[in-house]
């Protein structure tokens, strides 16, 4: 399926972020598309997360993938390698833990309500709920997105993502249907355990699994934590989701 992509600017409450989107040429059937909003990692919009967009827009849907750190100027960010591994890959988190630290719930909560906004009234964009997923500190970005947004957000999938630190009251506020995909180098049975009992008290519809032989960041080809098994488990679990919480998907 041939896939356009536009560069795009979202107007926020504290400025304009930058953006780009993914969405299919046609739409089988004719009509608009079903909307996924896509967080990138703590690394931010680089080619490996237009690629992830592009496969995801080829099985129906318009994603947008907005630039979170725009309060420090526009994608990228800063420079980064091609290969994100070694001394590179900690040079990098040596730049990118301040922006990390800067990035509040209040201020991912005032961004949220933006790039929705934006995203259902984009004329692609089918009318209905949308989607939500994101990578690493991306997929924290769509829990606490999904938890106060709960009757816009259908679908939440996080990956490799530190997703409890939105802590058990956000969690009690998703209605939408979720998949936790945990990195077995970040997360205990013991701690999912005790992430899914806070899932089930709360009532949230839920898959929550640790991928077998996986570090954090499994699902980025370009990091030395890549892990091509675990990127495929990732698709296996996602496209089934979105499919079945998104009526049109």
């Amino acid at each position: 399926m041939p896939i356009q992509t536009k560069t795009l600017h979202i107007p926020t409450a504290d400025g304009r972020a930058d953006a780009f989107a993914a969405f299919p040429d046609a739409f089988p059937g004719g009509g608009r598309h079903p909307g996924a909003l896509m967080y990138a990692d703590g690394f931010g919009i680089r080619p490996v997360l237009r690629e992830m967009a592009a496969e995801l827009a080829g099985h129906g849907y318009y994603v947008l993938v907005p630039n979170f750190f725009y309060r420090h100027g526009p994608t990228p960010v800063f420079d980064l390698p091609a290969y994100i591994g070694g001394e590179d890959r900690s040079a990098v988190l040596d730049r990118l833990m301040p922006l990390l630290q800067e990035h509040t719930a209040e201020r991912t909560l005032r961004d949220a309500d933006a790039f929705l906004r934006f995203l259902t009234t984009r004329p692609e964009v089918a009318p209905g709920p949308v989607a939500v997923t994101g990578y690493c500190f991306g997929g924290l970005l769509a829990t606490r997105t999904a938890a106060a947004h709960p009757g816009h957000v259908a679908a939440l999938a996080a990956f490799h993502a530190p997703v409890g630190a939105a802590g058990p009251e956000a969690l009690a506020e998703i209605t939408a249907q979720v998949h936790f995909g945990h990195a077995e180098g970040d997360l205990t049975p013991e701690a999912l355990r005790e992430l899914n009992k806070a899932l089930d008290a709360a009532g949230v519809d839920h898959t929550s699994e640790i991928y077998p032989g996986t570090v954090h960041g499994f699902t980025m080809s370009d990091t030395d934590a890549f892990d091509p098994a675990g990127l495929r488990r990732h698709w296996d679990r996602l496209l089934p989701l979105l499919k079945g919480a998104l009526a049109d998907g």
